[in-house]
């Protein structure tokens, strides 16, 4: 994938929240803009909100490599194995990666532009060519973004430096806070930006009252949670044992409960009647599931960076001998879905027919185009989500590069997830009957039995199974306290853990000779089955408690934050 990099690139963290301050400011509060550059019409008001948006662009398909790859089911080979994506696979994240830099940088960046749309909008008055409607409208955007844009930091790195005004100090840009005054923030900024926002946009990329609330939802279970603490990371983070179980805030709860009904009762959001419409294109501002998205034009045509999830997970489509950037990293995930399960096929797939590889004049159906499988011993299963597909045939797909834009919106939170929220905070408040009932029209949608009531493990594989490959899983996982569980238990019990695939000496002599395509023979590729192995080796070697954040990375030109470091690193 594209590492995109522009003049940001050579700018240190603080040099990126410099570059968006404002030239004209009042000494005694720097967070207030005068002089020429208070906003005069509406058009200026709203394109300086908007700036802070396209740093998001630049981060969809990244957290699919630091969120994805840093679980127990998703390798990556995006290059050779000591580049970003591998090393994320095999649990080698440090401070020079790729993909935290990258992470961390652009969401400050968004922070800098949304703190001088706040700036701006609490300087500007409303007159001839700029109403007040206007002005609220553009802080609420600017306040949603930052408080998502921390929320995500947090989340990912813990205590961070909390940078709420457009010429901050040195220490602001380096002192950690605590992560509930953190967590404080993103509640005041939501709960603020959700009084001026719209109920509803039809552009999803906009935010409105509902994903204002979504995520509060999303927040404040996170918040129930109790995140780890930097010195309860140390404890933990040299060996192969996660903190202890969580002991829930059952006032957080209640509120992860309540804004998550905010939502659910709005009229505005539902699911999908088919599942499988949440997906693509056509479902962008269309579907009623959708809540909040980030706009993707694709690479080239105005957007900051292609949403490469629509290249990365299917980067060589048909050709079955190139080793894909990112994908499962087991055959044996498939079977975590049942067959009855209608999200399997969107999910996790095995075979797909080549749109353009028709055998008949005139296809009237999937099977009157080649089919390919993704199956051992030449490759593994491709993940589904992000694949463009024929219109009139979901299972047959573009051959060819140019179809396959990076154009698909990213989806960052959906109706699926607001029950599922609600779902959990009902569960660790003891009311699990309640929850089963939030969840079970995820399972009629699916096809599946209902439950009477729910257990965690149900819970948990609700989750995994409805949002895979959306980039909850690491989350939930650090939420549940189980990263480093997971990954020594599940990936030990993979088929490609088994020293059978170690080499393609051990493949040839358990599986017989490599064969060349030949004579009608299938062409073999046990090179590829071999580095699987390695990496999921590496996985369970190299998993410890210090993986539950990642490391404050470097600026985006090299240099040192002067953050202090989380634990291990």
């Amino acid at each position: 994938m594209t590492k995109y990099v522009n003049q940001l690139a050579v700018l240190a963290i603080t040099g990126s929240l410099a570059l968006y301050s404002c030239k004209k400011n009042d000494p005694d509060n720097p967070n207030v803009i005068t002089g020429d550059s208070v906003w005069k019409t509406d058009q200026e008001a709203l394109a300086t909100a908007n700036a802070a948006y396209p740093p998001w662009q630049r981060l969809s398909s990244s957290y699919s490599f630091l969120l994805e790859s840093t679980s127990e089911h998703t390798i990556s080979f995006e290059g050779t194995d000591d580049e970003a994506g591998p090393l994320v696979s095999q649990f080698k994240t440090d401070v020079n990666n790729w993909y935290p830099t990258k992470i961390f940088n652009y969401l400050y960046v968004s922070i800098g532009e949304a703190n001088r749309t706040i700036g701006k909008a609490d300087s500007s008055q409303a007159g001839e060519g700029l109403s007040q409607e206007t002005i609220d409208l553009a802080r609420a955007r600017a306040k949603f973004i930052r408080a998502l844009g921390y929320a995500y930091l947090t989340n990912l790195w813990g205590e961070v430096p909390l940078i709420l005004n457009t010429v901050p100090s040195e220490a602001e840009q380096t002192t950690r806070k605590p992560i509930d005054e953190v967590y404080a923030q993103i509640v005041k900024d939501l709960t603020e930006a959700e009084a001026d926002l719209p109920a509803f946009d039809q552009i999803r990329s906009n935010p409105s009252k509902g994903a204002a609330n979504a995520i509060l939802a999303r927040a404040y279970l996170t918040w129930a949670s109790k995140p780890l603490s930097q010195n309860e990371v140390a404890a933990v983070a040299g060996g192969k044992a996660d903190p202890a179980p969580v002991a829930w805030d059952n006032d957080k709860l209640q509120k992860a409960i309540e804004y998550a009904d905010k939502v659910i009762n709005n009229g505005n959001f539902r699911l999908e009647a088919d599942f499988e419409d949440n997906f693509g294109v056509p479902a962008e501002n269309k579907s009623p599931e959708h809540i909040f998205t980030i706009h993707h034009d694709g690479d080239g045509l105005g957007d900051a960076q292609g949403n490469h999830q629509t290249h990365c997970p299917f980067t060589f489509r048909f050709d079955l001998y190139q080793d894909n950037h990112i994908g499962p990293a087991d055959v044996t995930l498939i079977d975590r879905f049942s067959d009855d399960d209608k999200r399997k096929r969107f999910s996790i797939t095995d075979h797909l027919y080549n749109q353009d590889e028709p055998l008949v004049t005139s296809p009237s159906k999937a099977a009157d185009f080649k089919e390919y499988h993704y199956v051992f011993p030449v490759t593994s299963p491709r993940i589904g989500k992000f694949i463009h597909r024929n219109a009139s045939y979901p299972e047959v797909a573009p051959g060819s590069e140019a179809g396959q834009p990076n154009n698909i919106n990213r989806i960052e939170i959906r109706f699926a997830e607001v029950l599922l929220i609600k779902a959990e905070a009902l569960l660790q408040l003891g009311r699990a009957d309640e929850a089963a009932q939030v969840i079970n029209p995820l399972r009629e949608r699916a096809g599946l039995d209902t439950y009477t009531t729910l257990t965690q493990a149900d819970l948990e594989q609700e989750w995994y199974l409805e949002l895979f490959f959306e980039q909850r899983h690491w989350s939930n996982l650090v939420r549940w306290r189980k990263l480093v569980s997971t990954v020594l238990t599940d990936v030990a019990k993979f088929e490609y853990y088994k020293d059978d695939y170690k080499s393609v000496a051990s493949q040839v002599a358990k599986f017989g000779p490599e064969k060349d395509g030949t004579g009608g023979s299938v062409k073999t590729n046990y090179p590829f089955f071999a580095k699987v192995y390695k990496h999921l080796h590496s996985k369970t070697d190299n998993v410890s408690g210090k993986f539950y954040r990642f490391p404050i990375p470097k600026g985006l030109s090299g240099n040192e934050l002067g953050i202090v470091q989380n634990p291990g690193y």
